[in-house]
């Protein structure tokens, strides 16, 4: 009896389980392809490049679609047998809500070991390819990465603003181009009108204006004696170099440093190696900082005791030193901070560069169990939800699965974002969403396992109506 029942249940759950994965692929892909169809249409990219991208995505929502699959999947199969009475018939039965359970927990286990595997190693070879891919289209064709109002600074020594982009991707308005050579002075060109196209020999970046302004500054650059030169234009050419995208660290081998393309053991490798690193940039810390304070080796305990020390009167360290030399000794202490300042600040940024690299693989390392355990949580919530309420199809279950998974999702995202920003431990921040629905997946299998009526409107009416009476004999 139980094997047929545990074959029924397996049945039920993976026509909804394929049907809300695609779904959610889909959804999940398209949200994708709104942000750049317009500019990818028409624009000459290769229908084989075209269908490699598309197939990058795809794997790279896989990760998010699963858990919400197992969520919606979960509501529609206990839902469609709340619906059809068939629950109530097993648990008249005698069989409790959790034995009924057992076979689809058991398979939810086996996927969430699938998603690790998934996660581990095919995700990162697929968001390696991708950013690859990405990068060969943007080096290709670099209008399809520049946005209307948003500064775009990946070409070396150039920063371009463009206030609105025609359809055909060419004819631009409002443009602003600040030229960053100079770190002092600036030069800049705005117009009312432009066209933006790529040179036939794919090595700059050309920018036909109409009606706008140069500004110019001439002169030396250490110099306050500079002339400043404005120019008016009816039209005007500009070439920008477009060598630096070709250069730009986003070639796989630069990219395969990127922890989201790395194996679990490779992170692992990479945060042992960061951690040796940091010690030994805090021991070189002491060896720098050292000679600029000569007098910490004649330091003793003598001076941490009043007691034993000699002038007991003395409230200050500068009442010690002769009016003779006082200006020297404090000319001599601020320059020996000054070089300890110098010597260190060097390391110090390296510090912080290896301090948030580690903090970044930590995520990620975090992100790959959490996300494949989300998947059997996400079910533990959908499964006795749909057995609560008691609906099937696609309606009701699709509500109550958003609403879940938009907590999930945000819950994730601040988590990530707390880590990043050193709010919260990179453990705490990644897997606060799992221990935040926990005990909403507990409470609702409790409920469901005692024939809860908590999305009964019948039960709210009822109650309602015996607090308005209990207030009408008052």
């Amino acid at each position: 009896m139980f094997k047929k029942l545990d074959i029924l249940v397996i049945k039920a759950f993976i026509g909804p389980f394929f049907a809300t994965f695609s779904i959610a692929v889909f959804v999940f892909t398209l949200q994708f392809f709104w942000l750049y169809l317009d500019d990818m249409v028409g624009k000459g990219i290769n229908t084989i490049v075209l269908l490699k991208l598309i197939g990058f995505v795809v794997v790279h929502w896989v990760p998010l679609a699963l858990p919400l699959a197992m969520l919606l999947s979960g509501i529609m199969t206990f839902g469609n047998l709340g619906e059809t009475f068939e629950i109530v018939a097993i648990k008249s039965a005698g069989i409790s809500l959790l034995r009924f359970m057992r076979p689809l927990i058991i398979l939810t286990g086996f996927i969430c070991i699938i998603a690790f595997v998934f996660l581990n190693n095919i995700i990162p070879v697929a968001e390696l390819k991708l950013e690859s891919l990405k990068h060969d289209i943007i080096t290709k064709q670099p209008t399809f990465d520049i946005k209307e109002g948003v500064f775009y600074n990946k070409l070396h020594g150039f920063v371009i603003k463009i206030g609105k982009k025609e359809k055909d991707d060419s004819t631009i308005r409002n443009v602003v181009i600040f030229e960053g050579n100079n770190l002092i002075q600036d030069n800049f060109i705005t117009a009312e009108s432009g066209v933006m196209r790529v040179t036939a020999d794919k090595k700059f970046l050309e920018f036909v204006l109409y009606n706008g302004t140069r500004y110019q500054e001439k002169g030396q650059r250490s110099s306050l004696q500079t002339d400043y030169i404005r120019m008016g234009f009816k039209q005007y050419s500009k070439l920008l170099d477009m060598s630096s995208l070709a250069g730009e660290n986003s070639s796989e081998k630069m990219l395969e440093k990127n922890p989201k393309m790395l194996s679990i053991r490779q992170i692992d490798y990479t945060i042992d190696s960061i951690k040796k690193s940091n010690l030994k940039i805090e021991k070189r810390f002491n060896e720098f900082i050292k000679p600029s304070f000569a007098f910490a080796k004649y330091a003793d305990s003598g001076w941490l005791k009043k007691d034993t020390f000699k002038f007991k009167n003395v409230t200050s360290f500068s009442k010690l030193i002769p009016d003779s030399i006082k200006v020297n000794v404090c000319q001599n202490s601020v320059a020996a901070v000054n070089i300890a300042i110098g010597n260190t600040s060097t390391l110090l940024t390296e510090y912080k560069i290896k301090t948030e690299s580690l903090r970044v693989h930590e995520i990620e390392w975090h992100k790959r169990f959490s996300y494949s355990l989300a998947c059997l949580l996400l079910f533990l919530i959908g499964a006795p939800l749909g057995s609560i309420i008691r609906k099937g199809g696609l309606g009701t279950p699709l509500v109550f699965g958003i609403i879940f998974f938009a907590i999930f999702y945000l819950l994730n995202t601040f988590g990530e974002k707390f880590s990043k920003e050193y709010v919260m431990s990179s453990f705490g921040g990644i897997w606060l969403s799992i221990f935040s629905l926990t005990p909403v997946a507990a409470f609702l299998i409790y409920k469901a396992s005692k024939d809860s009526q908590l999305f009964n409107n019948e039960f709210y009416f009822r109650l309602f109506r015996k607090i308005k009476a209990g207030f009408a004999k008052k």
